[in-house]
């Protein structure tokens, strides 16, 4: 063990005693000997500090002691409210990205050595006061020569090797809970480290998050929605990015928005609408919409414009996912809770054994007091936080791709009913969703679904003619060691041609791509 991990771990082991979390970890249905070994700590023995009667609020406060990369791994777990209790997942909702900004002279350093050059000769200004300082980056302002107001991105410097070893420590802490508790196993806090981990790496590369901001700009171009401000690519490297400055209001300064006549109203709607386009048209959602990465446009404020940062993290869904999430929506709505049991285990998000009566009375007994509340009084998120927890009693696997998806979701709903508290999701939702779904079958998308499958046919006949000149060879290989087999060949009129001792074989070589053709097209038809 180095020096440095040496010292974080006793850095680790002092803020958990000064917030008594190992009381909190005595409170779990431990083994004897793991109980022994706590309650035998030294640091059990000395007086300590009170810690907040709220246990979400004692972790909080220490995971802010630990510093950046503890403070980013809190706000991943707090998006997990699908694991987590929801006093501990609110107060960890609590944390904030602040963090005293490094030296200008640091900043200035990193850009010079990724960009290659003086800073003096790359801009024709450069702020040395940082605008913002969060945990991985910091930003500053600066112009082009061009005269073009800009901002400059820089990653903290020395970052990776304290998270790999923070990690290290996270996964150990990680593993030594789910041996000992099985309430920590239904948490899979090894899987949540190992998220983190992807997580945090992808944000350290800035050229993924720059290819993010230009397909999302891309999507909504010339958008009366929302605006996602140029990256100058020339500018742009692993660990510096360089992209349009933007002078919009932040999204929680309520007084300026009405102070401008904002349309609060269009404004909340417009936010629901972005967030199903992106799922649905795009399959390519903004996943890190908390409102410090949101503001709105100064212009056209009776038609108000969002703009959007920071597209570190991005989701996705593949087109069964999609599919399969609108039907499940629309079955909500006409609370078609036999549907929504079924749907699950078609999709595979459940097990395929799972009695669909006993998992529909389960959907019911949660939705139906749901639904007895006023439309603009039901939470959409809550909602689905609420199904998933359900679904979990009867095995459901945890879909990566969805709980982005629902913390963006809780995120755009809390966002729209703070901007307008009698915000309707659901009037605003379900027109959405049955145009989307009327135009999935619509003729001119079977046309494309079967151009798609079309221009699959001359690989599938490829393939089919490697596969059976693969048999052939395989069926006649005891044969070769007494006479020699003639290399085979594919003719034109579509007969694989072979030679051996038996003499020629004629084999059709594509009827298994047509007949796949004519399946697929037949499947696309019938859907």
């Amino acid at each position: 063990m180095s020096l440095l991990a040496a010292r974080r771990l006793f850095t680790i082991v002092r803020v958990i005693a000064r917030y008594r979390l190992d009381d909190q970890l005595l409170a779990l249905p431990l083994p004897w000997w793991v109980r022994l070994l706590l309650a035998l700590m030294p640091w059990r023995w000395l007086p300590r500090k009170a810690a907040p009667a709220n246990r979400g609020a004692a972790l909080r406060l220490a995971l802010e002691e630990l510093g950046p990369i503890f403070i980013k791994f809190g706000q991943l777990l707090s998006t997990r409210r699908d694991l987590l209790p929801p006093d501990m997942a609110d107060e960890l909702a609590k944390l904030q990205d602040q963090v005293p900004p490094f030296p200008a002279a640091q900043a200035r350093a990193r850009i010079e050595q990724f960009l290659g050059a003086p800073v003096e000769e790359l801009f024709a200004r450069f702020d040395s006061e940082a605008m913002a300082s969060a945990s991985v980056a910091q930003v500053h302002s600066a112009q082009l020569h061009s005269g073009e107001e800009v901002v400059i991105k820089v990653i903290r410097p020395g970052l990776a090797p304290v998270i790999r070893q923070d990690i290290a420590w996270l996964f150990l802490l990680a593993g030594l809970l789910q041996r000992v508790s099985s309430d920590a196993r239904r948490l899979r806090p090894q899987e949540v480290v190992a998220d983190y981990e992807k997580t945090i790496f992808d944000e350290l590369d800035l050229m993924r998050e720059a290819a993010n901001a230009s397909q999302l700009r891309r999507n909504f171009e010339h958008s009366p929605l929302i605006y996602v401000p140029q990256i100058h690519w020339d500018y742009c490297r692993s660990k510096v990015l360089v992209m349009e400055r933007i002078y919009g209001i932040p999204v929680t300064d309520l007084k300026a928005l009405a102070d401008q006549g904002t349309n609060m109203k269009a404004l909340a709607e417009r936010g629901v609408e972005i967030f199903f386009t992106q799922v649905f048209r795009d399959s390519f959602f903004h996943a890190d919409m908390h409102p410090g990465n949101i503001f709105v446009s100064r212009e056209t404020p009776w038609s108000p414009q969002y703009i959007a940062i920071d597209c570190g993290i991005i989701g996705s869904l593949t087109p069964e996912d999609q599919d399969y999430l609108a039907r499940n929506l629309l079955a909500f709505f006409k609370r078609d809770y036999r549907k929504v049991a079924q749907l699950h285990i078609d999709s595979g998000w459940v097990p395929a054994d799972t009695k669909v009566n006993e998992f529909e009375a389960a959907i019911r007994s949660v939705c139906e007091p749901i639904f007895e509340r006023p439309l603009k009084d039901i939470s959409f998120g809550q909602l689905l936080l609420r199904l998933f927890q359900t679904a979990r009693r009867f095995n459901m696997q945890v879909q990566p791709q969805l709980v982005l998806l629902q913390k963006t979701l809780l995120n755009i709903e809390g966002l729209g009913r703070q901007l307008y508290p009698d915000l309707d999701l659901w009037s605003t939702a379900q027109p959405f969703l049955e145009r989307w779904m009327r135009e999935r079958v619509s003729p001119v998308q079977l046309l494309r679904n079967l151009q798609a499958q079309a221009e699959q046919v001359p690989h599938l006949s490829h393939m089919a003619r490697e596969t059976l000149e693969r048999l052939s060879v395989m069926q006649h290989a005891p044969a070769a060691s007494k006479r020699p087999v003639w290399p085979s060949r594919v003719l034109g009129a579509g007969l694989l041609v072979g030679a051996s001792q038996h003499g020629l074989l004629l084999i059709p070589a594509a009827w298994p791509a047509w007949l796949m053709l004519v399946a697929g097209g037949y499947l696309v038809l019938r859907r």
